[in-house]
């Protein structure tokens, strides 16, 4: 979850580093493009799978998990403390019941001036992808936060749109064969960075433009792109600026888009580390501790307007980002996170929403890590256990 955790990393807090969070290739920067990289492994989609709809598919992914805080950080793929993606810690995932993982991928810190992403990124990424299929999961890769390029202004939209364009053209490119188990999503929480408020009517037109930007780009490379489901997002991943605003793009493939939000309501629970609020739900104890908003029903009337919105229209919807932050200094605290990710991962999967795991990777306190990066041994087998079960 950048565009709030990266913020508070350039802020000087430690939010990202602990709640929402080398050598080799996937460090690699490199220069320029030209040079054939790896492909991530494809087959052959059988005729069944390649006849579904976003939406029928999209009731084969849940539950998902997010390999946050690695491929998209600022400085390379182990700069924010965690180790280098191997094939154990995506086997791990697998053996535990998820059947998604979203990888949160940067490019322009892996391009030259002209953004040419860099060969060698292109492999780890593709090294990377292949883990997850060789494992049996669907993989979703983004643009992440990738530097705060893509900010949603009339006077950024040319620089930006010409780069997501490049950037998608090559990425598309370089996936083209991969087959439907791989799916693309535009951007990530786009925002005017620091403007949390409701989003101007310019920053809402240029987002939607971003979106179709995307899909124009990803089509046009061709092969199995040509029908790939494809994800874009609301206005930051806003539930209620997403049903408000989101225009969904024209596209040339019937049937193949997801729209995608996120939710960490209450934020004062979910990632305020420096916040006294510690309990949530009704087994909440101490109404000092306690928020007054954002409880189980909150969550419900929230899901169920995507539901109502997009899954009753033929739209799938990922939910690309939910934790509870630990609390590990706080005896008794861990109950009221595990019962907050057990009941937002089975309201959004009982109302046709694919939700995905926000594992930043950090396993301490104020951390949002499931599994150990080194090894994919669980840290919290109980926590894992409610999640998987609740999403599927």
């Amino acid at each position: 979850m950048i565009s709030r955790c990266l913020l508070a990393l350039l802020l000087g807090l430690s939010l990202c580093t602990q709640s929402c969070g080398g050598a080799g290739t996937g460090d690699a920067s490199g220069t320029g493009g030209t040079t054939a990289a790896p492909q991530a492994p494809a087959s052959t989609p059988n005729s069944g799978m390649r006849d579904l709809t976003s939406l029928q598919l999209s009731r084969q992914m849940s539950p998902g998990w997010n390999l946050g805080n690695a491929l998209e950080a600022m400085g390379g793929e182990t700069a924010w403390g965690n180790a280098r993606t191997s094939q154990a810690l995506i086997d791990a995932v697998k053996a535990a019941g998820f059947k998604t993982i979203r990888i949160p991928v940067a490019w322009k810190q892996h391009a030259d001036a002209n953004d040419n992403i860099s060969a060698a990124w292109l492999a780890r990424v593709a090294e990377v992808l292949g883990y997850a299929r060789k494992a049996g999961l669907y993989a979703i890769i983004n643009v992440h936060w990738d530097g705060g390029w893509l900010q949603p202004t009339y006077a950024a939209q040319p620089l930006a749109n010409a780069r997501l364009a490049k950037f998608w053209t090559q990425i598309a490119t370089h996936f083209k064969d991969a087959d439907d188990t791989l799916l693309f999503a535009g951007t990530n929480e786009v925002m005017v960075e620091g403007d949390y408020g409701a989003p101007k009517a310019e920053y809402v037109a240029v987002q939607n433009g971003f979106n179709q930007v995307f899909v124009s780009a990803v089509r046009a490379t061709g092969g199995n792109n040509a029908v790939r489901h494809l994800v874009v997002q609301g206005f930051n991943t806003n539930i209620d600026h997403t049903l408000k605003h989101a225009v969904l793009p024209t596209d040339t493939a019937k049937d193949r888009l997801m729209m995608e939000v996120h939710y960490y309501d209450p934020y004062n629970f979910t990632l305020n580390e420096k916040s006294a609020i510690w309990q949530w739900g009704a087994g909440a104890t101490d109404p000092k501790a306690t928020e007054t908003w954002a409880n189980e029903a909150y969550a419900d009337a929230q899901f169920e307007k995507m539901k109502q919105g997009y899954v009753d229209k033929g739209v799938p919807v990922i939910l690309g980002e939910y934790c509870a932050m630990s609390r590990t200094d706080i005896p008794g605290a861990e109950k009221y996170r595990q019962a907050w990710d057990e009941y937002i991962t089975r309201a959004a999967f009982s109302r046709g929403i694919v939700p995905v795991y926000w594992d930043a990777g950090a396993l301490d306190n104020h951390g949002s890590g499931l599994f150990k990066r080194a090894t994919g041994e669980q840290a919290y087998p109980g926590l894992i256990v409610v999640i998987v079960n609740a999403g599927k």
